[in-house]
């Protein structure tokens, strides 16, 4: 049972690492309060407790950084006049790889040719599952932003200790694998390692047919999420992007940083890859279902914005489960699932729920 330290009301779906309940987030009276908790929490970790802003500006993201020693996502570094990564070069990226058996549970998997009959047979070896295949899956230990639910959060003590590393061409000897046929960048968030993804990708797909397709929260700047576009729809990837809000003060309660502007810019843009590729579909769009965070009213609104760019994008609501800052939070409750996905279905021609069996029949107060 959670506190809201603004307005004193209790319930189990109030985080104390926020110490806000949703309507006092929404009015903007909890901003202050965040911002201080977020901030002892990420000096513990040894990361920036919020974007700096004096310095190099930094432009890979919507963060836009100004910075003098490290920027938010913790990789980028300033080095006398100049900005780079810690590694020191593009061409080596914090992270891990691995190959993953297909069909994987990626968010895209209804619509994906590696799970579906969808892009066969220009894009997919088999009408069907391409099982006996592998996605070589890589994440990349950096993130732009700090979601306090965070599934992923390894990420964060990667980027803090420098390591593992993963090369360029580690990852281009991996992809030619015959046996893979498909390329993912995950993480944290390829966005921080976005020229070292870029690198991967040419290289690889100068010299072998597959798919590219990146999950990501779509903060790049729009000169790089336009090259990931181009390179999936080329490819039959797909650019998954994972809208965390709508409403801009819970955006940034959540995240820690100010959106969600640079996303759906980004998204109006992926939008119109539809008219290039229209199937399999060139971009997905994902929503986590925080209990008492994201609720009806985040997913309707966001899915009136991707319906008025096209009905075609297939958006995916994702069930939650208790996990970094946020284990305070019971699971998504099944009726707010249910009822979220009433609410949006009208609005899309493709719209699922994943992640079903995380669900929980708790009562929602």
């Amino acid at each position: 049972m959670g506190r809201c330290l603004v307005c004193g009301r209790s319930s189990p779906l109030i985080s104390d690492s926020l110490g806000a309940c949703l309507d006092c987030i929404r009015r903007g009276d909890a901003s202050g309060l965040i911002k201080t908790r977020r901030a002892s929490w990420r000096e513990a970790m040894g990361l920036p407790p919020s974007p700096p802003n004096q310095g190099l500006q930094c432009n890979l993201c919507s963060n836009r950084c100004r910075i003098e020693d490290r920027g938010f996502c913790g990789v980028i570094r300033r080095k006398q006049n100049r900005l780079e990564p810690v590694t020191g070069s593009w061409r080596v990226a914090i992270g891990h790889y691995y190959l993953d058996p297909l069909p994987t549970n990626c968010v895209a998997n209804k619509v994906c040719p590696a799970s579906t009959c969808r892009g066969f047979p220009e894009h997919t070896k088999v009408c069907g599952p391409e099982v006996g295949y592998y996605n070589l899956a890589v994440f990349y230990g950096a993130c732009n932003l700090d979601c306090f639910f965070c599934q992923n959060v390894e990420h964060k003590r990667m980027s803090v200790k420098g390591g593992p590393l993963m090369t360029v061409e580690e990852l281009v000897k991996q992809a030619l694998r015959p046996e893979v046929t498909c390329i993912c960048y995950f993480g944290g968030d390829p966005a921080p390692w976005a020229p070292h993804s870029l690198a991967v990708a040419r290289e690889v797909l100068s010299r072998k047919k597959l798919r590219v397709c990146w999950e990501t929260n779509g903060l790049e700047n729009a000169g790089i999420f336009s090259k990931m576009m181009e390179i999936a729809v080329k490819s039959g990837g797909i650019v998954k992007v994972d809208l965390k809000a709508w409403n801009p003060l819970v955006y940034e309660a959540l995240t820690g940083v100010r959106g969600p502007d640079e996303a759906l810019r980004n998204l109006k843009e992926g939008a119109e890859w539809f008219k290039v590729r229209p199937d399999p579909p060139p971009l997905v769009v994902s929503t986590l279902l925080v209990p008492g965070y994201v609720d009806c009213d985040e997913v309707r609104a966001i899915a009136e914005y991707l319906s008025s760019l096209d009905e075609r994008i297939p958006y995916v609501l994702l069930a939650f489960y208790p996990h970094f800052m946020a284990r305070d939070l019971p699971p998504t409750p099944r009726k707010v699932a249910l009822d979220c996905l009433r609410e949006v279905k009208p609005l899309l021609n493709e719209v699922y729920l994943e992640n079903a069996w995380l669900l929980s029949d708790l009562p929602y107060p």
